[in-house]
């Protein structure tokens, strides 16, 4: 993923997981509680350094065979801080910051068609984000305000959100409801748009339900409606709609073995939007503790895409390339996040816990392919698109 507009996509994914990861220790809480306040404040830092490259396997007619055998493509290092204050017995704060620095080369079309490197050596760019969260416990239910904002020099993004938990009186159950804003402004440095807008709604229903004393099982549906600018304007050739409804349902179970003392942790996500994708995701996690103060925790997941309905194959034609057979067509994109393809990603997490310090280290390695799609057939003449991420943390109770 390169390109400004598809940073700003991958930059928000990065500070989603630094700050998910650091707020919320496992997939899903090891039981279904009465909503209060916390007890104590925890604080946290993590760091990810992210890497991502090409492999180059496609003989493109403009290539001239003097290819080499990889291209690297975008790195990203974030470092982020959280915290988590109780205020009283009824109320809690979080704030969360992060700072991406992003930089990398302009990749081969195709694979990633993008003008975005407008210095010598490559692009490199930087985002910062901060969000800020208030909830108010009650003893059975709980109501959370939130706010984000992130900034770099060609994208801006503001967000709201507001969040209701409710349990049943035997605290076996919980309900969650959810809605949430975003507003968005675009100005890339190629001037393909001057003051870009894209403004998006998002509604969340799900409950969480302990079906034995080892078995807990979640479900999640979120709907967004998206209207604005959601081109890519360092990739040529792309028009996309200024409509974009997205739905996905989420389910998970979690299962914990006595015997290993371990829990595997399931999950399978559906998602479907108005550009055409449907997806499939599935992954497990084995969570395998080592002692008392020690864990280790192997993953695995799985996703798989159809192509949106205006992403074109690669035209090998010499006299078309890089353009669509169909010039005419409305809408149209090269963008490899939008094509048929199926990825693999495996990571391995160790955790050490020593009263109330927790420490942690999480490295993931991806690799997504045309021809590793499931549920119908891949894009073809792509070339392979791998990342690979690490993630050290450190977080405290106070």
């Amino acid at each position: 993923m390169s390109g400004a507009q598809p940073r700003k996509v991958e930059a928000k994914r990065f500070g989603t997981i630094v700050m998910a990861a650091l707020a919320l220790p496992a997939v899903l809480p090891a039981a279904v509680q009465a909503e209060e306040a916390p007890e104590k404040g925890l604080v946290g830092v993590r760091y990810l350094y992210y890497r991502d490259e090409q492999k180059v396997q496609v003989q493109y007619p403009s290539y001239d065979g003097t290819e080499p055998k990889t291209l690297d493509r975008i790195t990203a290092k974030a470092p982020s801080v959280y915290l988590l204050l109780p205020m009283g017995s009824k109320w809690s704060l979080e704030a969360s910051a992060v700072s991406d620095d992003v930089s990398g080369a302009t990749p081969r079309n195709y694979s990633d068609v993008t003008s975005a490197t407008v210095k010598p050596g490559g692009m490199h760019d930087e985002r910062h984000a901060g969000d800020l969260k208030i909830t108010r416990h009650f003893d059975r239910a709980g109501v959370s305000l939130g706010v984000s904002h992130s900034t770099e020099h060609d994208y801006k993004s503001t967000a709201f959100s507001l969040d209701f938990r409710v349990a049943t009186s035997n605290n076996n159950t919980t309900f969650n409801f959810g809605v949430g804003g975003s507003r968005d402004e675009i100005n890339p440095v190629n001037s393909a748009v001057v003051d870009g807008r894209k403004r998006t709604k998002e509604y969340m229903a799900g409950v969480t339900h302990a079906l034995t004393s080892s078995d807990l099982v979640q479900l999640n549906a979120t709907y967004s409606d998206g209207r604005g600018y959601f081109n890519d304007p360092y990739k040529r050739q792309d028009v996309r709609p200024d409509r974009r409804k997205q739905t996905a349902v989420l389910t998970r179970w979690n299962h914990h073995f006595d015997g290993p003392d371990a829990t595997l942790r399931t999950g399978y996500r559906y998602y479907t939007d108005t550009f055409g994708v449907v997806a499939h995701m599935f992954e497990a996690a084995w969570v395998q503790p080592i002692g008392s103060a020690f864990a280790l925790t192997p993953s695995v997941r799985y996703a798989t895409q159809g192509a949106a309905d205006f992403y074109y194959d690669p035209v090998m034609d010499a006299s078309v390339y890089p353009r669509p057979v169909n010039k005419d067509q409305a809408y149209k994109t090269t963008d490899q996040r939008l094509s048929g393809f199926g990825a693999v990603t495996l990571g391995l997490k160790a955790e050490v816990r020593l009263g109330d310090w927790t420490a942690d280290v999480k490295y993931e390695r991806s690799e997504q392919r045309g021809e590793w799609r499931s549920f119908g057939k891949g894009s073809p003449n792509v070339d392979p698109f791998l990342w690979q991420a690490v993630q050290l943390g450190l977080a405290t109770k106070f």
